[in-house]
């Protein structure tokens, strides 16, 4: 059994946000657990319902047995005797998780540990810049403006979240590093290690903001909020073409007009979102135009385009 393993089990529990039965744990879990030493402990869970101990199925109601002992009332199974290994949980000790993070990442140990929010933590600042631990990140891409409130003069932010299943670009602002629990930090020898990255993005890139005004779009249109992807950068001129859509409310457009209100010299507001062949294989390229066919209604026989999430 590895650290790595031990490591993975330790970021599951934290998305969980609740205690783990011994008995719905696999025999591998049940070792790495040994390894994660007080970074979990016993926990008390609800003793109303259990998982059937026989069938590891179905979940049952817990009663008396008349003895001094208990049953699991399991819908397939019937009454099936429970002993203390059938109640026994473990949980995470989110404490030791939160000061664990902050020392991997150097942060001082004057700053305190605020809780901003249901799941959210701000846990100091590193090189001067805030660093936030959130245990759901669709919480945040939700509500893409609940970040602002925590930036330092407008400066940037460092937000460690677990990955989502299916999550592979990049859900935020250019100028906010997301600090993926399971690959940036490592679990060894009872502490946690900080991985550094040599992805130089939000070193080159410009200041994006990550403040939703207008629809789903930020205040200068230079990003927008695609489901599932969270915010898109966009280039000024897909920022123009996109602007331009919004200021005609809705309405139903002719090409020419929207690329004259945009100020380009392009035919068609599709071609701006285009990805160019030397940029086919980046991560996160074809995000601006899957981001367009989502919002552009084309009425390609009238040669109209609409957007019509303006009019709302």
């Amino acid at each position: 059994m590895s650290v790595h393993e031990a490591w993975g089990l330790l970021c599951r529990m934290f998305v969980r946000g609740a205690p783990v039965l011994r008995a719905t744990m696999s025999p591998r879990e049940l070792a790495a657990s040994s390894l994660l030493g007080s970074a979990i402990r016993p926990a008390a869970i609800n003793h109303q319902n259990v998982l059937c101990p026989y069938c590891n199925l179905h979940q049952g109601e817990v009663f008396g047995d008349g003895c001094g002992g208990k049953i699991c009332r399991c819908p397939e199974c019937g009454s099936i005797p429970l002993g203390s290994q059938d109640v026994d949980a473990l949980v995470l000790n989110e404490e030791w998780l939160r000061q664990k993070l902050r020392m991997a990442l150097e942060i001082n140990s004057r700053d305190g540990i605020d809780q901003v929010g249901q799941g959210i933590w701000r846990l100091g600042d590193s090189r001067s810049t805030p660093v936030i631990l959130v245990r759901n990140l669709n919480d945040l891409l939700r509500n893409p403006g609940l970040l602002e409130g925590l930036r330092v003069r407008d400066g940037n932010l460092r937000v460690i979240t677990p990955r989502p299943m299916g999550q592979t670009t990049h859900p935020f602002a250019q100028d906010i590093e997301w600090l993926v629990l399971e690959d940036r930090f490592a679990f060894y020898g009872g502490a946690i290690s900080f991985i550094e990255s040599s992805d130089k993005r939000s070193a080159v890139l410009p200041h994006e903001t990550a403040d939703v005004r207008y629809g789903p779009f930020a205040v200068d249109f230079r990003s927008v909020v695609l489901p599932g992807h969270g915010h898109v950068n966009l280039t000024e001129a897909q920022a123009a073409v996109f602007s331009a859509l919004w200021s005609f409310k809705g309405e139903p457009m002719r090409a020419e007009r929207i690329m004259a209100k945009a100020g380009l010299k392009s035919e068609k507001p599709i071609d701006v979102f285009k990805v160019k062949a030397k940029d086919k294989d980046k991560p996160g390229a074809d995000l601006p135009l899957m981001s367009y066919r989502e919002l552009v209604v084309t009425q390609r026989r009238e040669g109209l385009y609409a957007m019509p999430c303006a009019c709302l």
